[in-house]
């Protein structure tokens, strides 16, 4: 990736917040890299030098800014944006996908060679996805020290080392002090024992009550919680369960993790980022959207509005095929009915067991089933109709077979396709897990009854043609767009009016 040395200089002389994730400044007279708000003295032109990731800055020589804290910068809004290769490894590698299946296994993802794949992410990263992956447990292993009571050896493979001398070399590499070091300064417990506290940072401006409101509509009884300030919920990680409870502020989202294994901190961050769309370029989004007049207003009033994504692909697309032609409240009622099934007396042999569903004690809360376990629930679980229990079925075992990918990694285009296969899956189901579990900054779904409402009420076309025409200009955010619309109407009665779209159910 090139960068533009005047243009990243300047953003760092005004300690621009907005480029916090797009590049790296590393000062030689120091030895440091820094994010370009750093509040330090902006260092002389001559004396700096920009890297488009943190790895690239480590594997040139330099070691972490201790006052900015570069590594914990939010991620670049690129990586949303793009479909191609490069953009689905980043993806990939922040789900921690080659700590758990190496290199190979992020190749075979992706269906390139080790050799291409390390090659295009050079090109375009400074750094080889070794390298990217050592960034990312550098960074792991820093909040593990600074926030936990672990031992450092736990913490040494809890983050994906190989070994406590590979752990101990890279935290002096990268952060200029031993692991020992590191917890010597580390703050003043404040959290529960067994959780862990961090603050996810992102591009302000963050509308929360778009958000907040958006799930909390929407929030299954079990599985998430939701109110004014705070949204709780639980995960199913590569180890183990997990909850979390995410709390948005003015300059991060704090986030308070219980996890069953701390080896999952990489992923959990991971996918409470994309859920929050916190990678997200605001200025660049209300920049488009508002030069609309019909949104000006709008953006204008709720400055920062985001997509609210998922945890869980496969959760997602449950929750799109259970809400055609209904409304949010009538889809969340079938939902829970779905999560509440299996108790004794209901059970055959084969059937889900409550282990399946994780401990769902008094006041805990677990991730949604797995597609495994949806495709082998009874027949009472799916009070809806025939053909739309057909359709969960047939999507859950095409998702345990590996047919249909909804993974962070996933190529877009692809799995809508493979998705559009499915009898009772047409194009608004499809277009709308796009946008929510793959990640796609860019559907727009002109057949949805709320957003022909919404736009009428805007002064834009209703008709689905002319509205599909018009949202044009607001390529390469059209999500954005829909989550607009969707909030514009009518605000009164959100649940009972989003009936989710005018066509006859996905054949």
């Amino acid at each position: 990736m090139e960068l533009d040395f005047e243009r990243c200089y300047r953003a760092v002389s005004s300690r621009d917040q907005r480029f916090d994730g797009w590049f790296y400044t590393a000062v030689r007279t120091t030895g440091i890299y820094c994010r370009p708000s750093c509040p330090a003295v902006t260092p002389k032109a001559r004396n700096v030098e920009f890297h488009p990731s943190a790895a690239a800055a480590q594997r040139a020589g330099f070691r972490a800014c201790r006052r900015c804290r570069p590594d914990a910068a939010p991620g670049s809004p690129e990586w949303d944006v793009r479909a191609d290769v490069v953009g689905r490894a980043m993806r990939l590698i922040g789900d921690g996908v080659v700590d758990r299946e190496g290199v190979p296994g992020l190749a075979s993802r992706l269906g390139y060679t080790e050799r291409h794949l390390h090659r295009m992410l050079t090109a375009e990263l400074g750094a080889g996805p070794l390298a990217l992956a050592r960034a990312q447990r550098a960074q792991t292993a820093r909040i593990l020290v600074e926030t936990t009571d672990l031992g450092l050896a736990e913490i040494a493979f809890a983050a994906g080392f190989g070994s406590v001398r590979q752990f101990n070399d890279t935290i002096l590499e990268v952060y200029a002090r031993p692991p020992g070091q590191l917890r010597e300064r580390r703050p003043k417990a404040t959290a529960e024992a067994g959780t862990i506290s961090l603050r996810l940072a992102f591009r302000a401006p963050l509308h929360a009550p778009s958000l907040l409101g958006f799930l909390a509509a929407r929030a299954l009884p079990g599985v998430e919680e939701c109110s004014g300030t705070a949204y709780r919920r639980g995960l199913n990680l590569p180890h183990g369960s997990a909850t979390v409870t995410l709390r948005p502020g003015d300059r991060w989202v704090s986030a308070a993790l219980r996890l069953a294994d701390v080896r999952d901190l990489a992923p959990a961050v991971a996918r409470c980022r994309r859920l929050f769309d916190l990678d997200a370029d605001p200025i660049a989004v209300d920049g488009t959207l508002g030069a609309d007049p019909a949104l000006s207003a709008l953006v204008t009033a709720e400055p920062g509005v985001r997509v609210p994504r998922s945890v869980d692909g496969f959760e997602m697309a449950v929750r799109a095929v259970v809400g055609q032609q209904v409304s949010v409240a009538s889809a969340r009622t079938t939902l829970t009915r779905m999560l509440e099934h299996g108790t004794p007396g209901e059970l055959t042999p084969g059937d889900p067991t409550p282990e399946d569903f994780g401990d769902r004690g008094a006041g805990d809360l677990a991730g949604f089933p797995s597609a495994e376990t949806v495709a082998r629930m009874p027949e009472a679980a799916f009070r809806m109709p025939a053909a739309r229990r057909a359709t969960i079925r047939a999507l859950a075992e095409a998702v345990a077979d590996g047919k249909v990918d909804l993974e962070p990694g996933a190529d877009r285009a692809e799995s809508v396709a493979r998705l559009m296969e499915i009898p009772g899956i047409g194009a608004w189901t499809a277009g709308y897990v796009a946008m929510r579990a793959i990640g796609d900054p860019d559907v727009f779904l002109p057949t949805d009854v709320a957003v022909q409402r919404g736009a009428e009420l805007m002064g834009l076309p209703g008709k689905p043609k002319a509205l599909e025409q018009h949202a044009e200009r607001w390529r390469p955010w059209r999500s954005y767009a829909l989550i607009r619309l969707w909030r514009g109407y009518p605000q009164a009665a959100p649940a009972a009016s989003e009936k989710r779209h005018s066509e006859t159910p996905d054949r």
